[in-house]
């Protein structure tokens, strides 16, 4: 049996190849309790070596910050553009769809010039002040209190108005997607609104880049059964590809 210096290193070695590990493995692999293995998982947390999640470890922390809206424009901008210009080719003529909030979403109206009448529904008001004159777009704008940190409005107000709203397409962006615990965002009051907003489209499309796969934020929105497509930059492992795709997530991958 090992000793403890050689569980953590064994451990460290599995993260190395991996990034994550669950506390099932280990105990298989090693022959310990998975008691024994949490306990391990918990010193070489407390040693910043790794970060716990729900049921294992991994090398990277898990759980998405919040950020304002102007900082978190200028993280993989570019990726976001591309992703950005894939989904819009998702927008059917004479169609009804919902843009939420965040950077990657806000993206999307950048690129949207319909050749047909396109209804849009936001709670969004960047996305409002970017369409509000563009040919052949109508603009609703969802009531309520303004957020600063995502310049969105969330509460009583808007979900109360998507309950009377039928809708195609929902454009969600999010701060962490992860397999078990699903879709989620950093305020739990815009989870909400992301709920009313998933019950109200048709079809989810989900808009996040690489980086917040294996991510949690603080208010889960939904299950993957929920979400019908996903678009995404060409860093995604093609390992998270098959795993969507096996739960029946179409993945589109933006070059």
């Amino acid at each position: 049996m090992l000793n403890i210096t050689e569980r953590h290193q064994f451990i460290l070695q599995r993260l190395k190849e991996s990034g994550r590990v669950s506390i099932q493995e280990l105990s298989d692999l090693m022959e310990v309790s998975g008691v024994t293995i949490r306990k391990d998982l918990k010193l070489l947390e407390e040693k910043n070596l790794l970060f716990r999640t729900r049921g294992g470890g991994s090398l990277n922390n898990p759980y998405a910050v919040e950020r304002p809206i102007n900082e978190k424009e200028l993280i993989n901008a570019e990726e976001k553009q591309k992703i950005a210009r894939a989904a819009v080719d998702l927008v059917g003529d004479n169609d009804s769809i919902i843009i939420g909030s965040g950077t990657t979403a806000f993206g999307l109206a950048r690129y949207l010039y319909p050749p047909r009448h396109l209804t849009v529904i936001t709670p969004a008001v960047k996305v409002t002040l970017e369409l509000c004159n563009r040919p052949n777009v109508e603009v609703m704008q969802l009531g309520g209190l303004v957020r600063p940190s995502s310049s969105s409005v969330a509460g009583f107000s808007a979900e109360h108005t998507l309950e009377d709203i039928s809708c195609g397409l929902l454009f969600l962006g999010v701060d962490g997607i992860d397999l078990e615990f699903g879709l989620s965002i950093t305020n739990f009051t815009e989870a909400s609104l992301n709920q009313k907003m998933i019950e109200s489209a048709r079809a989810v499309v989900v808009l996040a880049d690489s980086s917040k796969f294996g991510k949690r934020g603080l208010g889960r929105v939904c299950g993957l059964d929920q979400v019908h497509y996903i678009v995404t930059d060409n860093a995604v492992s093609s390992q998270t590809v098959e795993l969507l795709e096996e739960r029946g997530v179409k993945v589109i991958v933006a070059g």
